[in-house]
């Protein structure tokens, strides 16, 4: 059984409400997007401020190294790269909602997420075993390509695994998702185990997740293939919300269901895979993003993506900012914050919409 929304005793909105809401939307979540990146810039365990860096740049005073170091080599790029990710997830979690019309349907909780970390491990541990060519040619695109190719190999294989008959069972999704889950993390641990010292720091992160390894080369690496992505999602927007009536209807409007299918999942092995390439398995944003602007503006993609991706951005900015300021001068892992805040609304999601599923 797939996802149908329950009914509501509120008359319906027109159009042109919704629309001018999601652009209200719009607006104030870039403002709230462009708040928290600058609060970002300020908090942290130095001394270095964004308002004192500006206020020098205005007077033509020349800022201290150790403070443009922090601003501007350490501070932006980890900034940049929580927007890119966040947006990434948000957005990969809102179109593997609409391709399998269901609320529960994330990369982190379906297996995606473990399938692009387990390409990248792979990559790390065995990269060396490639030939000399073919490790040159790709360079520092190594381990987001490879993850990009276990995201999509996951997202297909789960695909094939839930669909009949051209009907998706949430049943079957959860459970396959957990199961490819639990064997791409298997088949990880293995590599783990048998990497070196030196395999073995650069892997730390990959467990929790974190955004503290965040350079200008990481951003310049992973960057495109997200923004790629996310560029290619608004053409999936009217074909979203006609595989909401159903498939066979969907091809009756005309829409090309199935070369829809394969460019939702390129375009999220390549978001998730990248994302996870750069900064680990981070989970919940996928989840918990699209279906809180579902409550607010409604379920049509046109415009529940872009306000997915500028929340999404804000809400792993928000939680970068308490991982490294709840212990400081220490960091907390992100996942654990994100699965903290994510978790009980997970349970909230399930209890509320459990009549409506097939579990």
């Amino acid at each position: 059984m797939v996802f149908v929304p329950a009914r509501s005793s509120s008359p319906p909105r027109q159009a042109g409400d919704r629309q001018r809401q999601a652009g209200r939307m719009l607006a104030g979540l870039t403002v709230l997007l462009l708040v928290i990146s600058a609060i970002s810039l300020t908090v942290g365990a130095s001394g270095a401020n964004l308002w004192t860096a500006l206020v020098q740049i205005l007077r033509g005073e020349q800022i201290g190294l150790q403070e443009s170091v922090i601003l501007f080599d350490i501070r932006l790029p980890r900034l940049v790269m929580g927007i890119l990710v966040g947006a990434a997830l948000a957005v990969s979690g809102a179109v593997m909602q609409g391709l399998f019309r269901n609320p529960l349907a994330d990369p982190g909780l379906v297996g995606v997420s473990a399938g692009a970390g387990l390409g990248a491990i792979s990559a790390i541990v065995l990269g060396g075993l490639l030939p000399l060519a073919m490790r040159e040619g790709l360079g520092y695109y190594t381990v987001p390509v490879a993850a990009f190719l276990g995201g999509w190999f996951t997202t297909i294989l789960l695909y094939r695994l839930s669909t009949s008959r051209g009907r998706t069972s949430v049943a079957v999704m959860l459970l396959g998702g957990i199961a490819l889950a639990a064997l791409t993390g298997a088949l990880s641990g293995i590599l783990i185990y048998m990497a070196n010292d030196a395999q073995l720091r650069d892997l730390t992160f990959w467990g929790l997740g974190s955004l503290a390894g965040a350079t200008w080369e990481k951003v310049l690496v992973a960057g495109p293939l997200i923004v790629l992505a996310l560029a290619a999602t608004p053409f999936l927007a009217r074909a979203l919300n006609g595989l909401a009536l159903g498939e066979a209807a969907a091809a009756h409007l005309g829409i090309p269901v199935q070369r829809m299918k394969n460019i939702a999942i390129l375009t999220v092995a390549a978001a998730v895979g990248a994302a996870v390439a750069v900064s680990g398995g981070i989970g919940f944003i996928g989840i918990v993003v699209p279906h809180l602007l579902r409550l607010m503006i409604g379920p049509d993609h046109r415009y529940l993506l872009p306000n997915a991706a500028l929340l999404g951005a804000s809400l792993l900015i928000l939680a970068d900012m308490i991982s490294r300021s709840i212990i400081a001068p220490a960091e907390l892992p992100i996942g654990i914050v994100t699965a903290t805040l994510g978790g009980p609304f997970f349970l909230w999601i399930l209890l509320r919409n459990r009549s409506l599923l097939d579990l």
